[in-house]
């Protein structure tokens, strides 16, 4: 029989275990199962000598032929208007203010629109680009000259009208909190070539962060490893990177084994998959004081390209985000994303109408766009990386006029969308097309979960079978159903 401080020892540790901790532990049990489910569900493990446990962010190879193995995502942050840049209409130009026929009105709910609206035709003028004959708008004159290069898909639809909502479903499969990102699930998938690296790096521009908030590069319940790590244009790149002051960096090495044995007691003890991942972050914390600044330094870049990109080192800006991107990419990161905040063009003002806005957000995004794709096809890298260009919903082709504005703008549209998508398998021309007031889809309509499935593809990732259990479900990104379709029409 224990003896009373026995016992109590002993119900102290089954308190202290967790159903994670429990699951963790059932190493020859559980846990081999889950393991196996895993490898038969497309979720690669370490093909060399090192398991995926040990290094969960060590390289995986593809369970699908790949097209890609990076991702660059640059959204557009408040939604661009199509009817501006890509989805040209002829037909809404020549019934420029006039009233918005009925029947695009009816059982239709608007964030903003109020009464019978007027149709607001394109500003600015289109022409076609390159041996696809691409659409594209005078606002995007060096973006054009890459005309050929873009899969321009003029189709996009979504279910979400409202920015929070709309990015969180297009960037995490759940347009509520509390889904995995699409970097998260990509690193999960593949891991990183870079250890000295983060295998998910994201960058803000524009003044302040989406809507949808951090979420949007978040892990949620995949292991917090995997989660995006945000990068600053100011300062340290990254926040705590750099030893504390008085601190050397053989003192923070043997700091740091210290906190690691203390970490890996508890992991024996506990077995919680978390600890884990807080040994792997404080290792690559320390290999990443000497791999950041320099990679994050683009003053070492030529002068031609720092030129070509629009880009001026030591300031926060998007051009420098984009030189950054290529830079991230080249030395093995996996997911690059970058969020620009400022396209939410409603017309109630200067700072958001089609007239001063749209013009300055385009001239900011236009040249350093179009010197990251060359610099990757320059490179070689392009047919390996897939640049991925959009919002996350669209613009009506009425004006607004919220409270009888008289500046022009369009409000949020859920119905159809452009985006494009360079590089990385895809097939340049232009897919799908709305009808002539650029109201809904006609043809080839491709939703959220469409496009999610298809960019998974792309990346060798079975879009099915991806998957992590949480909460009694197998977790996916394209979500619960096998509705999602692959769109092979997309790709090479």
């Amino acid at each position: 029989m224990p003896t009373q401080p026995q016992q109590e020892l002993a119900n102290n540790r089954v308190q202290a275990m967790t159903r994670r901790h429990f699951l963790g532990r059932c190493n020859s049990g559980l846990g081999a199962i889950a393991l196996a489910q895993m490898v038969g569900a497309g979720v690669a493990v370490a093909d060399d000598k090192r398991s995926s446990a040990d290094e969960p962010m060590a390289p995986r190879s593809p369970k699908l032929p790949a097209r890609a193995k990076n991702v660059i995502y640059l959204h557009m942050a408040g939604s661009p208007p199509q009817h501006e840049l890509f989805d040209y209409k002829p037909e809404l130009a020549k019934r420029h203010m006039q009233p918005c026929p009925d029947e695009l009105l009816e059982g239709k709910t608007f964030a903003f629109i109020k009464g019978k609206p007027k149709l607001l035709g394109p500003h600015y003028k289109f022409q076609q680009h390159g041996e696809s004959g691409a659409w594209i708008s005078e606002l995007l004159p060096n973006l054009a000259t890459c005309a050929d290069e873009l899969c321009i898909v003029k189709s996009m639809f979504t279910d979400q009208f409202n920015h929070a909502p709309a990015q969180l479903l297009l960037h995490t499969g759940n347009q509520q909190f509390g889904g995995a990102s699409f970097g998260s699930w990509v690193t999960y998938g593949l891991g990183t070539e870079n250890q000295n690296l983060p295998g998910y790096m994201v960058m803000v521009s524009g003044g302040t962060n989406p809507s949808g908030g951090k979420s949007l590069w978040g892990s949620s319940y995949l292991p917090s490893i995997y989660q995006g790590v945000q990068c600053r244009g100011v300062g340290d790149p990254i926040l705590y990177v750099s030893n504390p002051k008085g601190m050397p960096r053989d003192i923070r090495r043997a700091s740091l084994d210290a906190i690691n044995e203390l970490n890996r007691k508890e992991l024996e003890q506990f077995h919680d998959p978390e600890t884990r991942t807080r040994i792997s972050q404080y290792e690559l914390a320390f290999r990443m004081q000497v791999a950041v600044p320099e990679v994050m330094d683009i003053s070492r870049e030529s002068k031609a390209t720092i030129e070509a990109y629009g880009a001026n080192p030591g300031e926060a800006s998007f051009a420098n985000n984009c030189l950054l991107s290529r830079r991230l990419v080249e030395q093995g990161v996996r997911f690059v994303q970058l969020f620009d905040w400022g396209w939410d063009i409603h017309g109630t003002a200067p700072h958001d109408d089609l007239v001063t806005q749209l013009p300055k957000k385009c001239k900011e995004v236009d040249r350093p766009i179009t010197a990251l794709l060359k610099d990757l096809k320059q490179r070689g890298m392009l047919e390996e990386t897939l640049v991925i260009w959009g919002g996350e919903f669209g613009r009506t082709p009425m004006n607004e006029e919220r409270n009888g504005s008289k500046y022009f703008g369009r409000d949020h549209h859920p119905d159809c969308f452009t985006i494009w998508m360079a590089g990385g398998g895809t097939k340049f021309g232009s897919h799908g097309s709305t009808d002539e007031l650029g109201y809904k889809v006609a043809e080839n309509g491709v939703s959220i979960r469409d496009f999610q499935a298809t960019v998974l593809q792309l990346l060798g990732l079975d879009p099915y079978k991806l998957h992590f259990p949480f909460q009694g479900l197998n977790q996916r990104w394209i979500g619960p159903a096998n509705t999602p379709q692959v769109r092979y029409e997309l790709m090479t």
